[in-house]
């Protein structure tokens, strides 16, 4: 039997012929199953059955009746089918995405960001993929992948406009449908060795923050469909995440260069002897990740032999990168009034002025050293802006403060200073130090401040030794006081006259004679 509707969809079935004669395959073996005493009942118990009869898909539902006869009704489930496929396709292409975003948004690496995108599309969206970064200088940087291969660099000396779409591309233009570019206008260079004909190609930008990121051209070789409008698209999706990855790398290796270059101008110099008179200096940031911070030192070298050398050092109210930049404007502004280095007052109120006038509100201390070499002695001149005072180490261990001191620069419109005349013999040092040496906590009870007395302990059992091993000496046992606590950045610069030798002549021969 058949009703009309079977009729119109199978029209060669008729009462009396084989159903397997006019029924496709698949159902034509269920009925079989079905019918079967041995499998009917698992085929019963299985879901419904579902196939193809011309372009359209259907559902067979069985009804087993009393004479043993099966009848079939078909149920034309086309659009859901094609619902149930867009859905899954959606999904499928959603979760692509995802996985595309979290592997190139986990790197700001730009030439990793092109290798992920050239690997990812030629896997996923075409035979071969190539992505093309803005040129740098005569030359375009190139990665290409094959599918299942790796990725490539190369640097191509060709001019992007001769390619349909891809100078467009490059300076963010919609891109230009595929069908409008002929695969036999690709050039050498943008196919891959080995790949053969093409058969289409997608050329597509990478847009960017503001600025394009890029290419991304897709190959498919002549053996292979077609691109179609929807893939078209959907490589528009995939560049987009691509685009925002490579810009976001190229912006954060820009902004790394940049403050590599402005890092270097704030990081404290390298400090050696000038003119007979041994400098040495430590810095230690307050986190362990910062390079700079709000302490600060600098050695001038007298410009004119015998004249002396200016150190200053201090310590700028806060820390970080914000206190960094403060300290950058002090230590500029000290090296402008450089020519007014043997009036340390009149330097200090010149810089208070320039501290008063900008947007800044913090403050900072400060101390100035002048010294000069004096046969084998060292003369000093020391001045403290509201700094902790300067430590004379002597060569019997004694240790002294000097005498000076004044008003924290860029709070009160005036800072009068007192200025300490002292000399160093052979051997002797002046320490120069912030106060975050002495008031870093720590010890047994994790909340004792280091302090002016154990400082001054620690060094008093440094007598006689030079002024770089005074400087580790002083920041080994800071740090070893601290721990792993927190601490305010530290700074200290050690100022020593050196020990002498002198060559003198005995019974006619020559010796060696250290004096102190």
């Amino acid at each position: 039997m058949r009703n009309d509707a079977a009729g119109l969809l199978l029209p060669a079935a008729r009462p009396g012929t084989c159903l397997a004669d006019v029924a496709p395959g698949w159902l034509s073996v269920a009925h079989d199953a079905l019918r079967c005493p041995d499998t009917a009942a698992d085929r019963a118990a299985q879901p419904p059955l579902s196939g193809v009869i011309g372009e359209r898909s259907f559902e067979a539902h069985p009804s087993v009746r009393a004479d043993g006869t099966v009848v079939w009704w078909l149920v034309d489930d086309t659009d859901h089918r094609l619902v149930r496929e867009a859905l899954h396709m959606e999904r499928e292409r959603t979760a692509f995405l995802a996985k595309v975003s979290s592997m190139l948004l986990s790197s700001l690496n730009l030439g990793r960001c092109m290798d992920v995108t050239a690997q990812m599309a030629a896997d996923n969206l075409a035979d071969a993929a190539l992505v093309i970064a803005p040129a740098q200088g005569p030359q375009l940087p190139v990665v290409t992948c094959l599918r299942g291969g790796h990725p490539v660099l190369s640097h191509e000396s060709v001019d992007p406009d001769d390619v349909p779409g891809l100078g467009e591309a490059l300076r963010g233009f919609p891109p230009v449908p595929s069908r409008w570019i002929d695969p036999a206008a690709a050039p050498e260079w943008m196919v891959p060795e080995g790949f053969g004909p093409i058969g289409s190609i997608v050329v597509t930008p990478l847009p960017g923050h503001g600025v394009p990121a890029g290419a991304l051209v897709l190959l498919r070789r002549s053996q292979t469909a077609a691109f179609t409008e929807g893939e078209e698209v959907f490589a528009r999706l995939f560049a987009a995440r691509a685009g925002a990855a490579m810009s976001a790398a190229r912006l954060y290796a820009e902004q790394a260069s940049i403050t590599e270059i402005l890092m270097r101008e704030l990081l404290p110099p390298s400090l050696h002897q000038i003119s007979g008179v041994d400098f040495a200096g430590g810095y230690r940031p307050s986190m362990d990740h910062d390079r700079v911070g709000g302490d600060f030192y600098d050695v001038h070298p007298a410009v004119v032999d015998g004249e002396a050398s200016l150190v200053a050092l201090g310590d700028v109210c806060g820390k970080g990168l914000e206190a960094a930049v403060l300290t950058g404007k002090i230590r500029n502004t000290l090296h402008a009034l450089l020519p007014l280095a043997d009036d340390h007052q009149r330097m200090i109120s010149l810089l208070n002025t320039a501290l008063l006038n900008s947007h800044h509100t913090r403050f900072a201390t400060l101390v100035l050293a002048s010294a000069v070499r004096k046969g084998n002695a060292v003369d000093l001149r020391l001045t403290s802006a509201g700094h902790p005072r300067p430590l004379i180490l002597r060569a019997s261990g004694a240790v002294e403060e000097a005498r000076t001191h004044g008003t924290l620069v860029g709070a009160l419109p005036n800072v009068p200073t007192h200025t300490a005349a002292l000399t160093l013999a052979p051997g002797e040092s002046c320490v120069l130090y912030t106060d975050g040496i002495t008031e870093a906590k720590g010890g047994p009870m994790g909340g004792t401040q280091f302090g002016d007395e154990r400082l001054q302990r620690a060094l008093s059992e440094c007598a006689g030794m030079p002024s770089e091993s005074i400087v580790e000496r002083i920041q080994m046992l800071a740090s070893q006081w601290v721990g792993d606590g927190s601490h305010d950045d530290m700074a200290v610069v050690v100022i020593s006259a050196p020990r002498t030798r002198h060559l003198s002549a005995v019974n006619g021969h020559t010796r060696g004679r250290f004096t102190a």
